[in-house]
């Protein structure tokens, strides 16, 4: 079974490099701006060391600030099809992304690992799908064997996903317009990535 550290490796950073596969959905290269600048969107590493309260320990990881979804097919094969998405973002964030960029950061002193990721869509319709079918995969992890240790308490509402595994970890997603955004966190109090999504949306127009 991959466990919630293997799975940390990638959905929360580690200092540890993960072999992965930078992809963007086939037919990227839009002819027009994306509807929203991603980068606009994520905030900055001072900002991220006030919230977490790590100052100057708090820094990114330099292997994982990617402005293209990574598939970690090396894991993603290793678990059932419906929980692919734990380490292939092409299968979480879907194939019609205008925009993107996630950043990892690490805190070492207290063993603390945090990313903020937002994908942008080329309209509202393009952003729901992909959030409906997301919550609909996790729905579908969660029934398998190892669902409990993959996903683990999961919580969903109209426009905000949650999962809990456990071990202090977790993954939070929000949708608003025609932005995804996800927030993952390990070794941090719940407020923590709560404060970091809460910024991250209200930067979304709309």
């Amino acid at each position: 079974m991959v466990g919630w550290c293997a799975l940390a490796l990638v959905t929360a950073g580690c200092a540890n490099q993960v072999p992965g596969l930078a992809v963007m959905p086939a037919g990227e290269g839009p002819l027009s701006p994306p509807p929203v600048d991603v980068d606009a969107l994520m905030l900055d590493l001072p900002r991220m060391r006030g919230i977490t309260g790590g100052g100057d320990d708090l820094n990114i990881i330099p292997s994982m600030d990617a402005t293209t979804p990574v598939d970690v097919d090396l894991l993603a094969d290793e678990v059932p099809p419906p929980c692919r998405f734990l380490f292939a973002e092409t299968a979480t964030f879907g194939s019609d992304l205008a925009d993107f960029h996630k950043t990892t950061y690490q805190d070492p002193p207290v063993g603390g690992l945090i990313s903020q990721g937002a994908a942008v869509y080329r309209d509202p319709q393009s952003a729901r799908h992909a959030f409906d079918i997301l919550t609909g995969t996790i729905g579908d992890c969660a029934q398998t064997s190892f669902g409990q240790s993959y996903v683990g308490e999961v919580t969903t509402g109209v426009d905000a996903l949650s999962m809990r595994p456990g071990g202090d970890c977790g993954r939070d997603y929000r949708l608003k317009s025609v932005v995804l955004a996800e927030v993952t966190f390990c070794a941090f109090p719940e407020s923590v990535p709560e404060i970091v999504m809460t910024n991250l949306v209200a930067k979304v127009p709309g």
